[in-house]
């Protein structure tokens, strides 16, 4: 593999790594790299223009929403095992 087409994997993999909302250990593993390498290529890359700042922001929307959705999810499984419950319960 040539340098270029070596940046040029480095410069993608961070670009999955920042927005695509795998975890590291994911995108390192599908890319068939270490995740300490992967690490050192996002640190190096982070000032760069590898990703721009609109990527950025919907990569940190789309992870708000996740994780607001997870909370959700898990608070209608409390409701729903309450409700459950409670029609159970009979006087």
């Amino acid at each position: 593999m040539g340098l270029k087409r070596t940046d040029e994997f480095r410069a993608d993999a961070v670009r999955i790594a920042l927005t695509s909302g795998l975890t590291r250990k994911q995108v390192a593993s599908d890319l068939g790299v270490g995740l300490s390498t992967l690490n050192k290529w996002v640190t190096a890359h982070r000032d760069t223009d590898v990703v721009s700042h609109k990527d950025l922001d919907l990569a940190r929307e789309n992870e708000r929403l996740r994780r607001e959705n997870r909370i959700l999810k898990e608070e209608r499984d409390i409701l729903k095992k309450a409700t459950a419950f409670f029609a159970s319960q009979k006087p």
